[in-house]
């Protein structure tokens, strides 16, 4: 599951492409080039990014995936000037995250990013993979995004389907029926929605950027077959209100927001005790909090 994205979300991965450049890296045929004339620097066609960050909570799509404790992520992508990349992202987990036994997420990432005028068109297709945990957690998710700039302000909308899988389906209705281990419908497939928009403005003159992020699930309005949902409660709302510092001459970045959702306890109540820190019934783990990060880019 993931967006603190934060996070992480981080979130939801760093992903990037290059320009091409072929151009620049041959004489037209029959012209013979001025000796004197600087040359242009032979450019690689592939490129390789990533980062490293430490969180005060994984946060994906509002709902905690550590059981609101710290977590450590990385992120690598590698891309083609043709606009192809791959990648990955990984993130340790705890409590509701787990998906009923592993301690990390592990993210396969692979997708096309082109740049048309002044937008950038990014779509691909997300894997997720929880390694060592219950049977019929992982699952695909595709994914577009759009986004733009306009002076100092950047704004992208994006959409995020899973089709129908069992990861995500409505094996039990309520988490009692998940405490006692009894299926009410084994082997169900549902799918989920995903829609957010995300802005950010540079502040001039400051190594300040002010972020916002919101976003509307809809999805299983039960738990799946390891007592958990990628979309609680069957529809909601996720928000963060931030800004990023970049420290000056590092590739350090730090940032600070509020996240929070539309998910009351009494909402969630039927989703108990899974929907909790510990899974111990008590509190929820998509309730406001004060996110902080520091992310290190590679």
């Amino acid at each position: 599951m993931k967006f603190t994205y934060s996070a992480a979300l981080l979130l939801l991965a760093a992903l990037s492409a290059a320009s091409p450049a072929l151009a620049q890296e041959f004489a037209k045929p029959g012209v013979p080039q001025d000796p004197a004339e600087p040359q242009a620097a032979p450019t690689n066609p592939i490129t390789v990014s990533g980062s490293v960050a430490v969180l005060t909570d994984y946060r994906l799509r509002g709902v905690s995936q550590s059981d609101r404790d710290p977590a450590v992520q990385g992120a690598l992508t590698i891309a083609h000037e043709s606009g192809f990349y791959v990648g990955a992202f990984a993130s340790n987990l705890a409590g509701w995250g787990t998906f009923g036994g592993s301690n990390l997420e592990l993210d396969a990432i692979g997708g096309f990013r082109n740049t048309v005028g002044s937008a950038t068109i990014d779509a691909g297709l997300t894997w997720y993979m929880y390694p060592g945990g219950a049977d019929k957690t992982d699952y695909a998710e595709a994914f577009a995004k759009l986004s733009g700039t306009a002076g100092p302000m950047t704004l992208l909308a994006g959409v995020a389907y899973a089709p129908e899988q069992q990861a995500l389906g409505k094996w039990y209705r309520n988490g009692a029926e998940a405490a006692a281990g009894v299926y009410s419908d084994p082997g169900d497939k549902e799918d989920n929605l995903y829609l957010w928009g995300d802005g950010a403005i540079a502040v001039p003159n400051t190594p300040l950027t002010a972020k916002a992020h919101i976003g509307w699930s809809k999805g299983n309005g039960g738990l799946g077959p390891n007592a958990t949902s990628a979309a609680p409660t069957g529809e909601y709302w996720d928000w963060q209100l931030g800004a990023d510092y970049a420290i000056p001459h590092t590739p350090l970045t730090v940032n600070v927001s509020w996240i929070d959702t539309d998910i009351s306890r009494r909402e969630a109540a039927y989703l108990q005790p899974s929907f909790s820190k510990g899974q111990d019934g008590t509190g929820s783990i998509a309730g406001s909090t004060v996110f902080a990060s520091l992310t290190a880019a590679l």
